[in-house]
């Protein structure tokens, strides 16, 4: 079985997208019965690919796309130029690790899209008016035209079902993997924090991370001394619509020496933080997975976040949750203030969330679409008769 994975997106620097995009690799890499992983991605972002697949792995072969990073100029390539890099590529199976332009009956093959999030429709705000229009478009046409969908989370296959009924029918529960490199060696981003008492927030600047309510609550923290006064807030993400207001906010809380905005870091130095941090805060409004929660039940760190869906479906009992309403932030206060009391603890097994079980859904999903007879793909009518329907 060939596997096309296409992970071209804006993003040079690592997200929750593109993670997903390695994270799938090494799921399907660990199914026997896939013959070849094809990945594709931009230019733009090899570097960021190179730290996280797999190296010279026999069955992975890497795509560069020489293409301009402007949103149109990907667009149209996925749309125009990706179904012919799929049939030249023996495609069994395309997978899109996010919504893309799909033409109708573009692909000879199945089809399939991770689904995270449904933000474009729960949180439009995170876009702006106009590019938040555009991605509603984006996605609900791509949803409509795939085969099958694989929802991040219950909480995910939940949204679509709301706002995409019919859709729904043809989606299913995959989770993300989650897995921890080594720790690496502090370098020079992030060696203030060598043997400092520091919070640490894994977030893109988007309006539901709600970043600026983190620096409140850190700052509650401090006035309360639940915190050393010489204490971090480490912000780790990149930029986006809401950095303005981030900072806005740093400045108001007068907070300039004490939180720090990264990005860029390499899984090793995510993982160095996991492991060094007092406490891991999380006070998104909504989100499609919630991977650094996972992550930090995999590094035995403390927990304090948001009583939403996709946390309480991930993390259960691992954290504390904080619901949400009047005395938000002295709650948040009172919660880092009983967990740092307690010992740190010990790292907790995700079996659910590992390669192995992953890629098995995985396989499980292509096989049953690859079995499906459904005739309008080549790979299931004998090769005569798919060249002529293809050029009908």
């Amino acid at each position: 079985m060939n596997i096309v994975v296409a992970a071209l997106s804006a993003p040079s620097q690592l997200n929750g997208v593109s993670r997903h995009g390695g994270n799938l690799v090494r799921a399907l890499l660990s199914a026997g019965n896939i013959a070849n992983v094809h990945f594709l991605c931009g230019e733009w972002q090899t570097e960021m690919f190179r730290r996280i697949l797999p190296d010279e792995h026999p069955r992975l072969h890497v795509h560069r796309i020489p293409l301009r990073d402007v949103n149109l100029h990907r667009l149209l390539w996925y749309f125009r130029e990706m179904p012919e890099i799929a049939r030249q590529l023996e495609a069994d199976i395309v997978h899109f690790t996010h919504p893309t332009p799909v033409g109708r009956g573009s692909y000879f093959c199945p089809t399939v899209l991770t689904l995270h999030d449904l933000y474009p429709f729960d949180i439009p705000e995170n876009f702006g008016f106009l590019k938040s229009t555009f991605a509603r478009q984006t996605v609900a046409h791509c949803l409509r035209q795939v085969n099958a969908i694989a929802c991040a989370s219950e909480s995910t296959r939940m949204q679509l079902a709301k706002w995409f009924p019919a859709e729904a029918r043809k989606a299913t529960v995959v989770h993300n993997v989650v897995e921890l490199l080594p720790p690496s060696s502090v370098d020079s981003g992030i060696e203030a924090l060598n043997g400092r008492v520091f919070i640490l927030c894994i977030a893109q600047h988007r309006l539901n991370k709600n970043v600026p309510l983190a620096i409140r609550i850190f700052e509650r923290a401090l006035e309360k001394r639940v915190l050393d006064p010489e204490a971090r807030l480490v912000v780790m993400g990149i930029p986006g619509p809401d950095t303005k207001r981030i900072q806005r906010q740093i400045q108001r809380s007068h907070l300039c020496n004490r939180v720090l905005l990264l990005s860029g870091l390499s899984e090793g130095e995510l993982r160095w933080c996991y492991d060094n941090c007092a406490l891991l805060l999380a006070p998104s409004s909504t989100e499609g997975f919630g991977l650094p929660l996972a992550e930090g039940i995999l590094a035995g760190c403390r927990i304090a976040c948001s009583d939403i869906p996709a946390f309480r479906e991930i993390a259960c009992s691992a954290c504390r949750f904080v619901p949400w309403g009047e005395g938000i932030l002295d709650n948040y206060a009172q919660a880092i203030r009983e967990l740092l009391a307690l010992p740190k603890p010990a790292s907790q097994s995700l079996p659910q969330f590992s390669p192995t079980v992953v890629g098995r859904q995985y396989l499980a999903l292509y096989e049953n679409l690859i079995c499906s007879g459904l005739l309008e793909f080549d790979m299931l009518r004998q090769p005569e008769a798919a060249s002529k329907a293809f050029n009908r």
